[in-house]
């Protein structure tokens, strides 16, 4: 059931960084990178505020009332949570290395941890309930196999994702409110704009690419940019309020 009923408390509130949202690749696959902003311009959306009053623990984690994440303009007029990444460009010939390590999301304060992420195809996303109460979270993948799980607890439950697919909705049926997106990728050239705008995807092998920026309420974008050697090239994407 959706409530909206005031101050938003952002990731960093919960002891959450950037690195945590981000699979980088090892200097070794390759030696450019790829940086720049994700620009706003046009009036800051006003986000519905969400009434957690029927769950006391989440409530009690935040100072005033949490807004809905789906836009997060920040403080220097840039936009959060968009998930950039290669998507196409790559050699023929190269080849990503097995995933190591798992990827977590958090279920904390009844909101995702983070709220957009990415995964390698057969890494574990392991899905953490940190609130103790009831979670019920449903991927509705498209071409993955979709799932449907529930975490009446404080507990940890693992899946993996078999194909690419940009992008995966995560939801919990209990809490109405709460909503994820996973971006499932055969390599880790992938990042997600942070509290400044800004994104950095390094390693990459020479080549030209197509980098996509993703956003769930204002769509994507496509910029062409070659990269050689160690340099470094800067891609800034710019979206408008609706």
């Amino acid at each position: 059931m959706r409530k909206l009923g005031v101050v938003a408390v952002g990731a960093a509130a919960l002891g959450l960084t950037l690195a945590a949202w981000t699979r980088q690749p090892s200097p070794t696959q390759g030696g450019a990178t790829i940086s720049g902003k994700m620009k706003f311009t046009g009036t800051k959306p006003a986000m519905p505020k969400i009434d957690m009053s029927e769950e006391p623990k989440c409530k009690a984690k935040y100072q005033g009332v949490p807004t809905d994440e789906a836009v997060v303009v920040n403080a220097n007029g840039t936009l959060g949570n968009v998930f950039v990444y290669a998507k196409s460009g790559l050699p023929a010939s190269y080849q990503a290395a097995a995933p190591s390590g798992d990827v977590t999301l958090d279920q904390d304060g009844c909101r995702y941890h983070p709220h957009v992420l990415g995964i390698l195809v057969g890494q574990k996303l392991a899905i953490k309930n940190s609130d103790g109460i009831l979670h019920n979270i449903k991927a509705k993948g498209v071409k993955n196999r979709p799932f449907n799980i529930s975490q009446p607890t404080n507990m940890t439950s693992e899946r993996t994702f078999s194909v690419p697919e940009v992008m995966v909705p995560l939801e919990c049926n209990v809490h109405g409110w709460m909503h994820a997106w996973l971006a499932v990728l055969p390599h880790p050239f992938f990042a997600v704009s942070g509290a400044d705008g800004s994104f950095s995807i390094k390693g990459l092998p020479p080549g030209t690419y197509t980098i996509e920026a993703w956003h769930e309420k204002y769509g994507t974008q496509t910029a062409t940019v070659t990269v050689a050697g160690s340099e470094t090239k800067t891609a800034d994407f710019s979206f408008a309020a609706k």
